[in-house]
């Protein structure tokens, strides 16, 4: 929590700072270049990540280092396919004399290359539940960043060709403190073997697809206001991505739970205890839902506030503020769905839960359509309602096929725990 919590108000930090100093079209540049590094960075974190954990986390000291080597092979080829194609789309578009993609296609291979030790030393943290260490990670990389930031403010030094050159030196920085205290693993690489990075391949062609599937879920939302509002597209995806931003809020807490639970239900399973994965699904998913309805309500109540501080007061009673009361109105879809996809991945049964994705980024489509063309940004924000009970729906009819659950189980698991919580803080109390 402390993690993902930093790291995310120091992104809206640095966020607002730039909005506030850089024009109009250089924020259009670097927003542009996040989204497309993102995406990119998807198919190898999507390829990845969720591997390390299902295959690394409760092994024995040698499968470790087997499954740890073979990610790194298999990292280093996603990688240097990925600069093979920034290559040739650099070329591409220089010859359509196309310069636009300019500060994307000049910056994305250094940067990518930079960030990958960073990148799988966190994977591996996070499988040793070793979340001090994901924290003081994350910290030096979004400080970092933001001080830097600040400082070139403060100079009045500010310009897009030093924010991009500042984020690739501190992708490098973070990558170099993973190498030097092999919080990476690098040392293991010569361990992989075909046989492991086969079944990883296997596995991560299905969690590759669902992760990046879902980024297109994210992000859709953008390109389809963009394109069916022509002239007007920027305008509008300006006030539709502050309240995009405020929903940390409900990412933070999303995230912190899902970091701690997938080593644990991985684990489970791994031992073969089906029960105890239903019981830690239940118990994650239950917590988070039931303790977002009251933080729903407040930023429902406080969404004018909350879009002053992040866009400025040209952002107050605009449609952003709106769209964000819309989002925050069913918030609590978010946990569900997610710990149910996660879940699917962490049983051996990605193939689903990548189907999972592509009916809820075909529902999210066709809903944007039809949203933005009766209700504008407001109109694509309420579509999301049926994005996410399609994928809550499928899940739920899938995954009850594997483990023994109900939807009315995780309110309750969920609701338990809060009391036994209370009840050991209260007797604590008592003791003391």
């Amino acid at each position: 929590m402390a993690s993902n919590g930093s790291m995310a108000v120091m992104a809206m930090i640095t966020v607002a700072l730039l909005y506030r100093h850089l024009t109009p079209t250089e924020i259009g540049s670097w927003v542009f270049f996040q989204t497309i590094f993102v995406l990119l960075d998807t198919f190898r974190t999507g390829f990845l990540q969720t591997a390390v954990i299902r295959f690394y986390a409760g092994t024995e000291p040698d499968r470790a280092k087997n499954v740890l080597g073979s990610v790194w092979y298999l990292a280093l080829m996603i990688t240097l396919i990925l600069l093979l194609l920034n290559a040739v789309l650099y070329f591409v578009f220089l010859y359509l004399n196309i310069h636009v993609f300019d500060p994307t296609l000049h910056w994305f291979g250094i940067t990518f290359v930079f960030t990958l030790p960073f990148a799988i030393g966190s994977w591996i943290q996070q499988a040793d539940q070793r979340f001090d260490r994901l924290l003081w990670l994350r910290l030096t990389n979004q400080g970092l960043f933001l001080v830097t930031v600040i400082i070139l403010i403060f100079f009045s030094k500010v310009s897009l060709f030093v924010v991009f050159l500042t984020n690739a030196l501190v992708g490098l920085v973070c990558s170099s403190i993973t190498l030097k205290t092999n919080w990476s693993r690098v040392n293991t690489f010569f361990h992989y073997s075909k046989e492991t990075v086969a079944s990883i391949y296997h596995f991560g062609k299905y969690t590759v697809g669902t992760t990046i599937s879902t980024n297109l879920l994210r992000s859709s939302d953008s390109f389809i206001i963009m394109f069916v509002l022509g002239p007007a597209g920027p305008a509008a995806l300006a006030l539709y991505s502050i309240p995009m931003r405020l929903m940390e809020i409900i990412e933070i807490p999303l995230r912190s739970f899902l970091a701690t639970g997938m080593p644990a239900m991985s684990e489970a399973f791994n031992q073969g205890k089906k029960e105890e994965v239903t019981y830690i699904m239940q118990k994650y998913a239950g917590m988070l839902t039931l303790g977002l309805i009251p933080v729903s309500f407040f930023a429902i109540l406080l969404a004018d506030i909350a879009v002053e501080l992040l866009g400025g007061k040209q952002y107050t009673g605009t449609d952003s503020v709106s769209v964000y009361r819309i989002f925050m109105t069913f918030a609590m879809f978010y946990p569900i769905d997610r710990f149910i996809g996660v879940t699917l991945d962490i049983i051996h049964q990605p193939r689903i839960n990548f189907y999972k994705v592509l009916i809820m980024l075909a529902t999210n489509i066709v809903a944007d359509f039809i949203g933005v063309y009766y209700g504008g940004i407001n109109g694509v924000a309420l579509a999301t309602l049926f994005t996410f009970l399609s994928g809550v729906l499928f899940g739920y009819y899938w995954l009850r096929k594997y483990l023994d659950f109900t939807l009315l189980s995780i309110f309750r698991v969920g609701y338990q725990e809060y009391v036994a919580i209370y009840h050991s803080l209260h007797l604590k109390k008592k003791l003391n």
